[in-house]
């Protein structure tokens, strides 16, 4: 899971929408590994029983499911290629619609933006 504060640079938590995405998921059962460029520390006192990693790299490291829930720099500019490296599958969750839908898809990546719809790799866009 990629951010937790409530908003790009900041290390607000308080009534994130994208801490309490990882809060329902762990709860759910998936093995959630979280991280943020700057809330990781507030999210660990609310929600210790969370995964966090350091960087984005750490925490998409055999992901089966990549989400961004906060658009910060750093997640918009991701790499589609070299994340696809990293993941154990290629599928992208783009809660924030931060993320160049046709780069990720031509990188072989299965994207699914919030009201965008499912684009899977080899799938033109808008179909």
């Amino acid at each position: 899971m990629l951010g937790l504060s409530f908003k790009p640079d900041s290390d607000d938590v308080r009534d994130s929408p994208a801490l309490d995405v990882a809060v329902q998921l762990n709860g759910r059962g998936a093995d959630v590994v979280a991280t943020d460029p700057e809330a990781i520390e507030n999210s660990r006192r609310l929600q210790p029983q969370l995964t966090f990693a350091t960087d984005v790299e750490e925490a998409i490291t055999g992901a089966e499911v990549v989400v961004v829930v906060t658009e910060w720099r750093q997640f918009r500019g991701l790499d589609p290629v070299r994340a696809r490296s990293l993941v154990a599958t290629p599928v992208i969750v783009d809660a924030r619609n931060c993320l160049d839908r046709e780069a990720w898809r031509a990188a072989g990546w299965t994207y699914i933006g919030m009201g965008r719809g499912v684009v899977a790799s080899g799938q033109p866009a808008g179909s």
